[in-house]
């Protein structure tokens, strides 16, 4: 796991007879500015070479945060760093939590809403509008109707969802069910278990693990994580934990400024955004991140883990009795 503090970006072009490429690289660092310059020129050049002699690359490298592309770190700011534990903040503002060997997972208990039903609430929205336009309204009635006719569309779908599937609740139970049944299978492990707005957090305690251990995997398709994060833990050689609630939860409308919330910000804007995390930072202080359910398994707990268990539980209040965010 990688956690720069200094970024930095180079442009290089090459003309092939008529033909411009231009290859964008970035570079990063944990000593120096230049130092990541230099990565960042390093890393175009060749790149750059590569695509000369016809090889197929990406010409410009994505600016996101997080699972942007493999072999980039996370690129977000640095709160704090404990040891090899960092804490960042993300795209929307909250804090979350970054350990290369502390295993943590998310288990969404949501009821799923596939692509293909959104389609068809957008495709049967749209010809309730074009049908509206059709029998002589204006374009501007037809749009109204198009999007009351989505929103009203959009929340049955989700209310039958939620029916058929049992709700949050029946599937964190089933979660839950899941979870005690590999611990059991499994002599020697420990998790602790925690509820989340949305479903689980679970946290190995009895060793230290890679993301691409085995035991990692086994894990991970016992308790249903979501495809997206194993692909990120894989990515970015870490397990990750949010730990500040998400702003829209806590009554927070505004993105976090300036958009995107891509470190790092240019100094002239850094006022801006220091005025929206303090204002985050204030209005989350009634609120937990996760709550602590129970222990599953034999209760052990690494010395290593213990470190980032305390850290984890302290920085998300998952300890105190407060409304979960």
């Amino acid at each position: 796991m990688i956690v720069p503090a200094f970024w930095a970006e180079s442009r290089v072009r090459h003309r092939q007879g008529t033909r411009q490429i231009t290859i964008r690289r970035f570079g990063w660092s944990d000593t120096s500015q230049a130092e990541a310059q230099a990565m960042a020129d390093a890393r175009a050049q060749e790149a750059l070479q590569r695509v000369v002699h016809g090889e197929r690359l990406v010409r410009r490298e994505p600016k996101v945060p997080y699972n942007g592309a493999v072999g980039v770190p996370i690129r977000e700011e640095i709160v704090e760093r404990h040891g090899a534990t960092v804490i960042t903040r993300n795209s929307y503002g909250a804090r979350c939590l970054n350990t290369p060997t502390v295993l943590f997972v998310d288990v969404d208990a949501e009821p799923p809403f596939p692509a293909w039903l959104s389609s068809s609430v957008a495709v049967l929205a749209m010809a309730i509008g074009a049908y509206t336009w059709w029998v002589g309204e204006s374009i501007a009635v037809a749009l109204f109707v198009w999007v009351v006719a989505f929103i009203v569309l959009a929340t049955a779908v989700h209310i039958l969802s939620r029916a058929v599937t049992g709700g949050v609740e029946r599937r964190v139970r089933a979660a839950r069910k899941r979870i005690a049944r590999f611990v059991a299978s499994h002599p020697g492990w420990a998790v602790r278990v925690y509820r989340t707005p949305s479903g689980l957090r679970l946290m190995a305690t009895h060793q230290l693990f890679e993301p691409n251990d085995p035991a990692v995997k086994a894990f991970f398709d016992a308790v249903g994580v979501d495809p997206i994060y194993r692909a990120m833990c894989l990515n970015q050689q870490c397990f990750r934990a949010r730990l500040t609630p998400k702003p829209w939860r806590i009554g927070i409308a505004a993105h976090m400024r300036p958009r995107p919330g891509v470190w790092p910000v240019a100094p002239e804007r850094r006022a801006t955004r220091d005025r929206w995390i303090a204002g985050y930072e204030a209005a989350s202080r009634g609120y937990a991140a996760c709550r602590f359910l129970e222990a599953v398994g034999t209760g052990a707990v690494h010395i290593d883990v213990e470190t980032v268990r305390r850290l984890h539980d302290d920085a998300s209040k998952a300890l105190q009795d407060l409304p979960i965010a």
